[in-house]
C-alpha cells in the first residue's frame, strides 16, 4: 500500500473563521469547503436552545457535554454526554440544555447546504 495521495486535501479551517459573531455557535456549511456534509457546534447554557424547525433531510446530535431535551415530531428524548440522536428528513424538532451544566452539541446535516424552515410560534 502507498502512503503517498494526489487528492488535495484542503487545510484545517479555524474555529473563528465559521463563528456566528457575537455567539459561542460555530457554522460549517460544507458546500463551500468541498464537503457533503454541514453542522453546528452549539455551546449553551441551561433553558437555551433553537427554536422549533425542520429541514428536508436528516439532522444528527451528538452531545460532547451537558445534558439536553431533545423533542423529535411525537418523540422526546433526555440526552446525555456521548448520546447521538436523529431527528428525521422533514421531522419538527428543536433541543434545550437541561441540567445545570453547559451543553455542547454537534448538529449534523446531512447536506453540503443548510436549509431550514421555522414553526410560526405563538
Amino acid at each position: 500500500m502507498s502512503t503517498s495521495d494526489t487528492t488535495l486535501i484542503p487545510p484545517p479551517i479555524p474555529g473563528e473563521q465559521i463563528r456566528i459573531p457575537g455567539s459561542q455557535v460555530l457554522r460549517f456549511e460544507g458546500e463551500g469547503h468541498g464537503s457533503s456534509v454541514s453542522f453546528f457546534l452549539v455551546t449553551c447554557d441551561p433553558g437555551q436552545g433553537p427554536r422549533l424547525h425542520r429541514h428536508p433531510y436528516d439532522e444528527t446530535f451528538h452531545v460532547l457535554d451537558g445534558e439536553a431535551r431533545l423533542v423529535a415530531g411525537d418523540a422526546v428524548l433526555a440526552l446525555h454526554p456521548g448520546d447521538t440522536a436523529i431527528a428525521p428528513a422533514r421531522a419538527w424538532h428543536r433541543f434545550t440544555a437541561t441540567g445545570e451544566d453547559t451543553l455542547r452539541i454537534v448538529c449534523i446535516h446531512a447536506s453540503p447546504v443548510m436549509i431550514q424552515e421555522d414553526a410560526e410560534e405563538e
